[in-house]
């Protein structure tokens, strides 16, 4: 077996998986990096995540990030996997436990405390209230957020167990309204005061996830503009972990939007030829 001079990290934020590489040596470069994380997340036949997070130099910044889809897609942001790369890049000696990174969706700030680490996330735009989508023969009222990536908020009639999370996301994922990028969609209850509790069909996942931290953001801020709930909001997500979502708000525009969880680091280790196979 070839084993192909590579490192890497595995990490959980609240039940989102990512597998994370150091490349500031460059050694990626000659990889064409969409394939590579379609290789290397493919679970049971690879190291298998919910994406790929590459770790780059950045010439003003701590370091600069890449983030990549289990099917390849390059994302903007992604909150868990922003939180994990900071907890690695700390560990790493990259930077201190205060620091900020690049990424598409613009300048990502954080600060690590132990396992806990909190990110500054990006202002929301594109708030849209009470929009009536027709799916199939039913017409349902959504809610639509771009919290770094765009996220379509539902609050069912039904529990949220009973829904069929895979199947109704992706009707709404792949809904012409929403092309030609689609959206993720979260479905989201309030269960006490400032606690909501959400599920997650996620954008280049193509499945139901345990977490989504982008997702967790987009449905607090949401809840808010409906009056349902005040800063700092907790989510209780479908892997069981709880994350803490903080904002603030000046004239009607948030502003101060934090994302605050536990980032694990899980194991590390060296990649073989025969992982990209």
């Amino acid at each position: 077996m070839a084993e192909i001079n590579i490192d890497f990290y595995k990490m959980s934020g609240s039940g989102n998986d990512f597998i994370l590489i150091d490349n500031r040596d460059k050694k990626l470069n000659r990889y064409d990096l969409p394939q590579l994380a379609i290789s290397l997340c493919r679970p049971k036949y690879s190291v298998g995540a919910d994406g790929l997070i590459i770790i780059e130099e950045s010439k003003e910044f701590d370091f600069k990030w890449r983030f990549y889809n289990a099917d390849g897609t390059e994302a903007e942001m992604c909150g868990n996997g922003a939180r994990c790369a900071a907890r690695l890049a700390y560990t790493l000696g990259i930077c201190k436990n205060k620091l900020s990174f690049e990424t598409k969706a613009g300048i990502i700030r954080a600060e690590v405390e132990g396992g806990l680490v909190k990110v500054e996330m990006p202002n929301p735009r594109e708030i849209q209230l009470n929009k009536t989508l027709k799916i199939g023969n039913k017409e349902i009222i959504l809610h639509f957020i771009n919290t770094g990536v765009p996220h379509a908020i539902i609050f069912p009639e039904n529990d949220l167990e009973d829904i069929d999370v895979k199947r109704m996301g992706r009707e709404i994922r792949f809904h012409p309204h929403f092309h030609p990028v689609g959206t993720n969609v979260d479905f989201v209850k309030r269960i006490e005061e400032n606690s909501i509790k959400i599920r997650t069909y996620e954008r280049g996942v193509e499945d139901e996830t345990l977490s989504c931290g982008t997702g967790a953001v987009a449905a607090s801020l949401i809840c808010h503009c409906l009056d349902m709930v005040d800063s700092p909001v907790r989510v209780y997500t479908k892997g069981g972990e709880n994350l803490e979502v903080s904002f603030g708000k000046r004239g009607g525009d948030f502003e101060d939007v934090f994302l605050k969880g536990e980032a694990r680091l899980i194991y590390q280790g060296k990649l073989f030829e025969e992982a990209l196979k």
